[in-house]
C-alpha cells in the first residue's frame, strides 16, 4: 500500500527552489521574476518559436542523437522556470572558438556545471581532455544526456571518459588536477555567488590550473567581482577567466 501523504516525485525539489528564490529574492522580487519568466516560456511554446529551435538539429543528424533545445517536454520546461535555469544547447562552432582560445586542455578535466542533454559533453570530447564530466539539476535532462553519451560516436572523438550526474551544482565536488569550467549562464545571480565560492573553496587544497569559460555572460559583474578570477580573453558572446591564487 502507497503512502497517499509522501510529497509526489520532484515536489521537495520544486519548495527548495521556491523557497530560495523567496529568500534571495523577496516575495515581490519572486512574483517579478516568476511572472517574467513565465511569459517567456509561453512565447517558447508558440508554434512558430518551436519551428524556430529546430535550427540547432544539426548535430543531432550528424551523430545521432538528442540535444535539441525543441524537444524538451512542457513538463521539463515548467521545472526548468521554477528552478531559474533553462536548458539551451552551445553552438557546435562558437563552442570549438571558446575551446581553442584557451591556452591548453591537454590531461585537463572538463566540467560543464548545467549541462542539460549533454551536446557540450559530447563536442569537448573531440579534445585531448583527460575527462569530461556534466553536472544537470533536472535527472531528466540528465537521463537524456547518458543515452546521448551512449549512443554518440565520432571520427575526431580523443576523450571517452564521459560522465553525467544529476546533481545541484552549487555544492559539486570539483576534481583535484587542472580543470577547464564550462557555464552556458545556467543559473540565477544568487546560485552564481554560490558556485563561486564552492569553486573558491576547492582552489584552496591544492591550487592547480582552472579555465572557467561563460558563455552569453548575463551575470558577469559578479564573475567580474572576484579578484581570484583574472579575464583573458572575451567577445561579446563570452569570456574566459583563469583562477589565479594568492600565495
Amino acid at each position: 500500500m502507497t503512502d497517499d501523504s509522501s510529497p509526489p516525485p520532484n515536489s521537495t525539489s520544486v519548495l527548495t527552489w521556491v523557497r530560495d528564490s523567496l529568500r534571495h529574492r523577496g516575495i515581490a522580487g519572486t512574483l517579478r521574476y516568476y511572472s517574467r519568466e513565465l511569459v517567456d516560456l509561453l512565447r517558447d511554446l508558440t508554434p512558430a518559436r518551436r519551428k524556430s529551435r529546430y535550427g540547432d538539429i544539426d548535430f543531432d543528424f550528424e551523430h545521432s542523437v538528442d540535444t535539441t533545445w525543441a524537444t524538451v517536454s512542457l513538463r521539463t520546461r515548467l521545472r526548468e522556470w521554477l528552478s531559474g535555469g533553462q536548458y539551451q544547447p552551445s553552438e557546435p562552432a562558437l563552442f570549438r572558438e571558446m575551446l581553442d582560445s584557451l591556452p591548453a586542455v591537454d590531461g585537463f578535466t572538463f566540467i560543464d556545471l548545467g549541462s542539460g542533454k549533454g551536446r557540450t559533453l559530447l563536442m569537448a570530447s573531440d579534445y585531448p581532455f583527460q575527462r569530461i564530466v556534466g553536472v544537470e539539476l533536472l535527472a531528466e535532462l540528465n537521463a537524456i544526456a547518458l543515452q546521448n553519451i551512449a549512443r554518440y560516436r565520432s571520427d575526431s572523438q580523443q576523450c571517452f571518459a564521459i560522465e553525467s550526474h544529476a546533481a545541484d551544482a552549487s555544492r559539486f565536488a570539483f576534481p583535484a588536477g587542472p580543470t577547464v569550467l564550462y557555464l552556458f549562464n545556467p543559473f540565477p545571480r544568487h546560485v552564481w555567488r554560490d558556485v563561486l565560492a564552492n569553486l573558491y573553496r576547492s582552489l584552496l587544497a591544492p591550487p592547480r590550473p582552472v579555465y572557467l569559460i561563460y558563455h552569453n555572460p548575463v551575470h558577469q559583474d559578479i564573475v567580474a567581482a572576484e579578484s581570484w578570477l583574472q579575464e583573458l580573453a572575451r567577445t561579446h558572446q563570452f569570456v574566459i577567466y583563469q583562477a589565479v591564487m594568492s600565495d
